[in-house]
């Protein structure tokens, strides 16, 4: 058995919650409404940007009451530390996206980077539209793409490093239920 370090459970316990598990859902439930609205009637492909896109899509499409695909891909910068690096492309969608209405769903609005490089990715392949939901858009003036703007936005936050909900504290957390901020980070 492999021990859980110190510092993670630490992290956890020094936290900072700025949002309940309570305002997470409700910020889930209000998009899912907004993309009914848009999506119901285009027969969209929903990628999940793993690892961090994985609790929001699970949570999402289940209350999306329309035809759909899922599906995902893996395109990350941090590899489990707390700063990004060059982009690496773990796994290019499998789909033809050729005319296809695609919903990119991702944990974090950050820099953009890796938003950027998947949209940059999906126009290529020929989509006829693009959609980005997030859960959280971190707000700051260092988005590494203005031209990549977020359709749908659960919540907004301040510029923490933060976890929960998907997104992790060096791989770790992606379960806490709510969305905590690390202590001086």
């Amino acid at each position: 058995m492999t021990a859980i370090p110190a510092e993670i459970r630490e992290v956890r316990e020094q936290a900072d919650c700025l949002f309940t598990e309570t305002q997470v859902e409700h910020a889930i439930d209000t998009m899912a409404t907004d993309i009914s609205r848009d999506l119901e009637q285009t027969n969209p492909i929903v990628f999940s940007v793993m690892n961090g896109g994985l609790v929001l899509t699970g949570k999402l499409v289940t209350k999306l009451g329309f035809p759909l695909e899922i599906s995902y891909l893996h395109a990350t910068r941090y590899r489990d530390k707390t700063s990004g690096a060059d982009l690496e492309w773990r796994m290019l969608p499998q789909q033809s996206l050729e005319g296809r209405t695609i919903l990119v769903v991702d944990d974090i609005y950050d820099e953009g980077a890796t938003l950027g490089a998947i949209v940059d990715h999906c126009r290529e392949a020929g989509v006829a539209e693009i959609k980005i939901a997030v859960l959280v858009d971190k707000q700051h003036n260092r988005k590494a793409r203005p031209d990549i703007v977020p359709d749908y936005v659960g919540l907004q936050c301040e510029d923490r490093y933060v976890f929960g909900y998907g997104m992790d504290y060096k791989g770790y957390w992606r379960n806490a239920p709510g969305i905590y901020a690390v202590k001086g980070l």
